[in-house]
């Protein structure tokens, strides 16, 4: 007899962002998991959300969701400066945290998180999504293997159009700017390079411009890195660029790969590799990011199957945009309270 699949999970939001249907909602649909509730600080809004996307139910709070025993699950698509408060909440509330990235607004907030997590004994982790997908996977492969030789160099840019205005992706009080929304993906890609470079990167430089009317928030942030083999790489990430652009190149002694899109892979499922016997493209599959993403949470809630993230990692990623906004002469992002 097989054995049976493993119960759905059942997942609480926080918010109706925009990000949610295809970060959150088509995935848990694909996997067969319970969309228990949704709740936004305007309530019309989360009813027009769990009528759109078929959620159970609607709570009129936050700190009601959070309270639903039903509710097992919290993703967590707030806002920048909103999801270190509302991770703690969760915690603290005995619930799995699946967060937008970054975790924190800022690596003191981001370290509370990681007591939290540890003290709740549920799991957290930050939405990097693009580690779960065969693009990346198959890159770190390449690496292992040897084909492209000892690693030399790794550059990555997630650059996009501007976002209006308005955005609170342009709020420096909801921890906005290029490096926390963009720039973390290039971070977290060089980190995720330390086995096959002798370890974690070293901040070597950084340099970054500041929205126009926006004092503190930059449009744009340039990191130097380099790794104890003596690797170097590179993440840049700008918020009003001319086109969308989250490409990832890493160089090795014998070659190089470069993956157009390994933010969303989804949309540019290619991995081209040139070294010595010539150029080859490899395509992946086009199956979305998010969903492996949530099913490798589930497997971590419902089996104990490892993860390669948790609130360690997100701590090590906010201590390294820390010290990239501390060079390029920005402070940190503030922390909001509720």
């Amino acid at each position: 007899m097989s054995e049976s699949a493993p119960r759905p999970l059942r997942i609480g939001i926080l918010g109706a962002a925009r990000i949610t249907e295809r970060a959150l909602v088509a995935p848990a649909r694909s996997g067969g998991h319970r969309l228990v509730a949704v709740a936004a600080r305007d309530r019309s809004r989360a009813e027009a959300f769990a009528a759109a996307h078929g959620v159970e139910r609607t709570h009129g709070s936050y700190a009601e969701l959070l309270a639903d025993p039903e509710v097992e699950v919290v993703y967590n698509p707030l806002a920048n400066g909103l999801h270190g408060p509302w991770n703690l909440a969760a915690l603290a509330a005995g619930k799995h945290v699946l967060t937008e990235k970054p975790s924190a607004s800022n690596s003191v907030e981001a370290r509370e998180v990681l007591e939290a997590a540890a003290a709740s004994g549920t799991v957290f982790m930050e939405a990097f999504h693009y580690l779960f997908h065969p693009v990346t996977r198959r890159l770190h492969e390449l690496l292992a293997s040897g084909e492209l030789g000892e690693l030399r160099r790794a550059e990555a840019l997630v650059a996009i159009p501007a976002p209006a205005p308005d955005d609170p992706r342009w709020s420096l009080s909801l921890a906005g700017g290029a490096l926390m929304d963009l720039g973390c993906y290039g971070l977290h890609a060089l980190r995720m390079l330390a086995p096959f470079a002798g370890g974690a990167p070293r901040l070597v430089a950084a340099r970054a411009g500041e929205r126009a009317g926006a004092p503190g928030v930059d449009e744009w942030l340039d990191a130097e890195a380099e790794f104890p083999s003596g690797a170097t790489g590179t993440a840049r990430c700008h918020m009003a660029y001319g086109e969308l652009d989250m490409s990832l190149r890493v160089v090795g002694t014998r070659g190089e790969a470069i993956a157009p899109n390994f933010v969303l892979p989804q949309m540019d499922d290619r991995l081209v590799m040139r070294t010595d016997a010539g150029e080859r493209t490899e395509r992946l599959g086009t199956r979305s990011s998010y969903e492996d993403q949530l099913e490798a949470f589930a497997a971590r809630v419902r089996q104990g199957t490892p993860l390669p993230l948790d609130a360690r990692d997100a701590l090590e990623t906010m201590q390294l945009v820390d010290a990239c906004y501390e060079a390029a002469g920005l402070a940190p992002r503030p922390r909001t309270e509720l």
